[in-house]
């Protein structure tokens, strides 16, 4: 996101909306091809996520929820690692530049990046013909040696998760005219809450300094409870056992599985929950959820991590198995 000393028309974009978000002076008020970032001693974290248009978000949805959706996704990465936010870059494939749409988009983003602590860093923008898409990659500072990783489940850990699952899911079913949209036709309250949940994530920052005191391993539930939750196992040589009936669920989504209206497998593998899921060691799984009571944040047990190689296996109230036919989103 640089300017030349001859604006192009690229130049005066970045210079008009997106100058203002570039707080951190490592950013060089985006003048120069590069930024700096101090690491301070900590380990610095980095992820990156892209949201596309037509699969992460509507081409209706307002500009300002996909530049928050578009930051917060990455945010919510973070928080999983234990990190705290540092800064991030952009790369915005815009198919125009347009005032209405650029305008709050950036002032979206401007304001999260504000109240994340996560001020933009640099970046670039091109043209597409094609469908938009936004890249931010998004860093994070650790104490050294402390990020947490996908690798340290143990037999024994109990498996534990931030918030709700499966809002997300059910918002985006409400906007395509899916069967939640019919089963919640008389509450549009229920309704909004659910298209919130999907437009707009609410990443778990706040218990980043818990999730690294206490959690042996973590990420963030971005394609799927039960998808997400296999992926941990595996790469920490684990499996697991869930009681499905404790997993967390939003009074609305209760309410629509209760009504037959869509199947628990739509909420465990629906994805863009963007909530924190970890394995504790007993001792100190107690301490997390308080964490989280403290920051007003539910934290709930949902199972636990055995020993063994195969897939986690989901128990019904009865303490049947439930055969799930798809675990989480793919994009392949």
């Amino acid at each position: 996101m640089a300017n030349q000393q001859n604006p192009s028309a690229e130049d005066a974009l970045i210079a008009r909306y997106f100058k203002p978000l570039a707080t951190d002076p490592g950013a060089f008020g985006l003048v120069d091809d590069a930024a700096v970032l101090s690491s301070s001693g900590d380990d610095i974290v980095v992820t990156t996520d892209a949201v596309v248009e037509g699969v992460h978000y509507l081409a209706t949805d307002p500009p300002e929820t996909i530049a928050r959706k578009a930051l917060r996704v990455n945010l919510s990465d973070l928080a999983a690692k234990g990190a705290a936010p540092a800064g991030f870059v952009l790369t915005l494939a815009l198919r125009s530049k347009e005032d209405a749409w650029l305008r709050p988009f950036a002032d979206a983003l401007g304001e999260d990046a504000k109240a994340f602590a996560c001020p933009l860093l640099g970046g670039d923008t091109v043209s597409t013909p094609g469908p938009q898409m936004i890249s931010i990659t998004a860093f994070g500072r650790v104490p050294k040696g402390r990020m947490v990783g996908r690798t340290g489940a143990r037999a024994g850990d109990r498996i534990l998760v931030t918030g709700t699952i499966g809002d997300a899911a059910l918002g985006l079913d409400v906007l395509t005219g899916g069967a939640a949209a019919e089963g919640l036709a008389s509450d549009p309250a229920g309704r909004e809450a659910l298209i919130s949940r999907y437009r707009v994530p609410q990443p778990r920052n706040v218990l980043a300094r818990a999730v690294r005191d206490h959690a042996s391993a973590a990420m963030d539930v971005s394609d799927g409870l039960a998808g997400d939750l296999t992926k941990l196992c595996a790469a920490s040589g684990v499996t697991a056992t869930v009681d499905v009936a404790s997993v967390p669920l939003s009074a609305t989504a209760a309410s629509l599985v209760a009504r037959n209206v869509v199947c628990v497998e739509t909420l465990l593998a629906g994805g863009d929950d963007y909530e924190v899921l970890c394995t504790v060691p007993p001792a100190q799984s107690d301490a997390l959820i308080a964490a989280g009571r403290a920051a007003g944040l539910s934290v709930a047990a949902i199972g636990t991590i055995v020993a063994g190689q195969k897939r986690p296996r989901f128990l019904d109230g009865q303490g049947r198995e439930l055969t799930l036919k798809r675990l989480s989103y793919s994009h392949f």
